[in-house]
């Protein structure tokens, strides 16, 4: 009897424990990469959206009510990423810790520096955002602000380990602050050079390493491409000698392939998110270290990863 009771108290110690650790939801990997990184084991995380999805339009499921219901901590990107998906889940949840201005609702575009902001609504122009451009996580400056974003939410919903967070935090921005360096060294001797994108994704990345990235294989935002539009960009390909095609998991590659057999270009696999591709499932730096080998690759005219 006795060793039952001890072995109870054991369960209901380990389940104490357990239930202490903050859980919390990021809507994409990107930023559950950073916030594994800041939170440790001091969290249970949970990513809703898969690295080969369109952060667009993520599949919602059912159980992604029940996530967000147990949720302490919801990190979002904003600027409109999330919005054909995520406010319907979040109603649904009917979880007042994660509204919209409460202190676990994290809106990581806040204090960003957003680009192409329009300045009137014009759908017919596409895909755009009222906010800006959302994909302003390619640019690692930003991804700092948002692991600063994390880290004080995290404090401020688990006071006890904020020291712990903090920690994980500076250990971090030093090791993105050394790494962007070292990216910025790499990439420098193609300062100026163009790449075309599939999608107007990669603004951020392109700012700020110096790419010229404003050719698209889509038409406009979100519309796909048409065989005139493709002809339009195969001319100016060949027109300004551009040599290199990235594409995203979700979306044709079939399609870039194609533009490249007819531009002498390379077309190369990208991902705004760890895990998206092969050799960037270990964080964000590691994703970062991945873009910027096979972009530096591609335009000095080698091969990329596997080809």
């Amino acid at each position: 009897m006795k060793k039952l009771f001890l072995n109870l108290i054991a369960m209901i110690t380990l389940a104490t424990v357990a239930h202490a650790k903050l859980n919390v939801v990021a809507t994409t990997p990107d930023l559950a990469a950073i916030a594994r990184e800041i939170g440790g084991d001091k969290i249970e995380l949970t990513t809703l959206a898969k690295p080969t999805e369109d952060p667009h339009f993520v599949d919602a499921k059912p159980s992604f009510i029940v996530k967000l219901n147990r949720a302490d901590v919801l990190i979002e990107g904003g600027a409109e990423l999330e919005i054909g998906w995520l406010p319907a889940l979040l109603d649904q949840s009917r979880n007042e810790k994660l509204a919209a201005g409460a202190a676990g609702h994290v809106l990581c575009s806040q204090g960003i520096q957003l680009l192409e902001v329009p300045s009137t609504l014009d759908r017919s122009k596409g895909d755009i955002h009222a906010a800006g451009n959302p994909h302003y996580m390619v640019d690692p400056a930003n991804a700092n602000i948002v692991a600063q974003h994390i880290a004080d939410a995290l404090c401020q919903q688990d006071a006890k380990s904020c020291d712990a967070y903090r920690a994980n935090l500076k250990k971090f921005t030093d090791a993105l602050d050394a790494k962007l360096v070292e990216w910025q060294k790499t990439l420098e001797p193609f300062r100026g050079r163009e790449v075309v994108a599939y999608h107007n994704s990669w603004l951020y990345f392109g700012n700020r390493f110096g790419l010229k990235i404003d050719l698209f294989l889509e038409p406009k935002p979100g519309i796909p491409p048409t065989p005139a539009h493709l002809a339009e960009v195969i001319k100016r390909m060949k027109a300004d000698k551009v040599r290199v095609v990235i594409v995203d998991p979700y979306l044709n590659r079939k399609t870039a392939e194609t533009v490249a057999r007819n531009t002498d270009a390379m077309v190369v696999d990208v991902t705004q998110f760890p895990g998206g591709v092969k050799g960037t499932e270990g964080g964000y730096i590691q994703m970062m270290d991945y873009l910027v080998d096979s972009l530096a690759k591609a335009m000095g005219g080698k091969k990329q990863h596997g080809e």
